[in-house]
């Protein structure tokens, strides 16, 4: 598990680093701000990629003297750090392309290699969102589910910067400055909602899904006579649950033993990856 999303990660680096070199010279030479808008994106996507990879490195590690819940919200936080890069590149991409239109300096070169590097911006930002999707939802890494997003953010902004080239072709070269705002656009959306996200995961936001899924299987328990005090903490892809439960006062402690191990393998079996601590409790 752990060799699959290191490669998956270290592969979105290289992809993140090749796009970012293709984009940044064929920005430069044609002068179009769509194109340099995205290498900035792609920049950021390499920085991000790179922040994944050691993320994914490190969130695996067993809990430890300093760490008793693990390592699990290394990915969060780097969830969080990607929110922030990908908010500062929206700042520069809408300052440059008001700033171009305002002043009127629109006309940009557009030529065979201007074509080359978005359509193959898109057919790699495709295979790597794909790719780091199915690992993430696999192995429920909200680190390479961000890097997954940065990806397919890419597609939509490269099919936009696309459009205003051909829009440049034909004279109306207003339009590469449009579609670098429409490029921020999309970038602002996708960043509140993987803020969003991550800043939940950083202050223990309860997940509604999660809580209402354990609130039906220890309702589903015929030995709990009632369950509060209901507990879910989320580090990574590592659930955390603790729960009061209890149970007939006539019961002797190895019977109530075996109702709260029945209760931890139940939720285990249906949460994947989920820590549980069951308290017992004699019904009054």
């Amino acid at each position: 598990m752990k060799n699959e999303k290191k490669r998956i990660a270290l592969i979105s680096v290289g992809a993140a680093l090749f796009l970012t070199s293709f984009k940044l010279v064929v920005g430069i030479l044609t002068g179009s701000l769509g194109i340099l808008s995205e290498a900035l994106h792609s920049g950021l996507d390499l920085v991000a990629a790179a922040i994944t990879f050691f993320a994914v490195r490190i969130s695996d590690k067993p809990p430890d003297r300093d760490h008793h819940f693990g390592h699990g919200k290394v990915e969060n936080l780097s969830a969080f750090v990607e929110t922030i890069l990908l908010f500062v590149t929206c700042i520069w991409i809408i300052y440059e392309a008001t700033s171009r239109l305002i002043s009127g300096r629109t006309h940009i070169e557009v030529n065979f290699w201007s074509y080359l590097v978005v359509v193959s911006s898109i057919i790699i930002d495709f295979s790597r969102s794909r790719a780091l999707m199915r690992v993430a939802m696999k192995h429920k890494s909200q680190a390479l589910e961000a890097d997954a997003l940065h990806f397919s953010t890419d597609i939509w902004s490269s099919a936009v910067v696309l459009l205003g080239l051909i829009c440049a072709q034909f004279g109306i070269y207003t339009a590469d400055s449009i579609a670098a705002l429409a490029v921020a656009a999309i970038i602002l959306v996708i960043t509140y909602r993987l803020g969003k996200r991550s800043v939940n995961m950083l202050l223990d936001r309860v997940p509604d899904d999660i809580y209402e899924k354990l609130k039906a299987i220890l309702s589903q328990i015929a030995d709990i006579e009632y369950f509060h005090d209901l507990k879910v903490r989320i580090a990574g892809a590592d659930i955390f649950v603790e729960v009061n439960i209890h149970v007939q006062p006539q019961l002797d402690v190895h019977q109530s033993h075996e109702i709260a191990t029945k209760v931890e393998e139940k939720i285990k079996l249906e949460i994947p990856r989920c820590s549980v601590h069951v308290h017992i409790e004699p019904d009054e």
